[in-house]
């Protein structure tokens, strides 16, 4: 059984990679004011039409779903171990 610690940090990882994988997500099919002619009167050309928020927070919770699942076999069974990568240094003393 997992501890608490263990639990939270699953958690915490899935909530920035859900912040992180939004922004990737937010700009695609948008189609702003602008390029489609429908500008309102005081707002920002620039601003979208239809942002589709609920589309694509699902989408982001789907996207995030897989790449915390990927993260958590790699660490689970120790695929990619500190020691694997190059450009980390060896903070241990040479004594030991």
């Amino acid at each position: 059984m997992p501890e608490i610690n263990q639990i939270v940090t699953g958690i915490a990882v899935y909530f920035i990679l859900w912040w992180l994988l939004l922004f990737t997500v937010l700009p695609w099919r948008i189609k702003s004011q602008h390029e489609s002619d429908e500008v309102v009167k005081g707002s920002e050309p620039g601003a979208p039409v239809d942002p589709q928020i609920k589309r694509k927070a699902i989408i982001t919770s789907i996207v995030a779903a897989i790449v915390w699942v990927i993260i958590f076999t790699i660490i689970k069974f120790e695929l990619i171990k500190l020691d694997d990568i190059s450009f980390i240094p060896d903070f241990v003393p040479k004594d030991f």
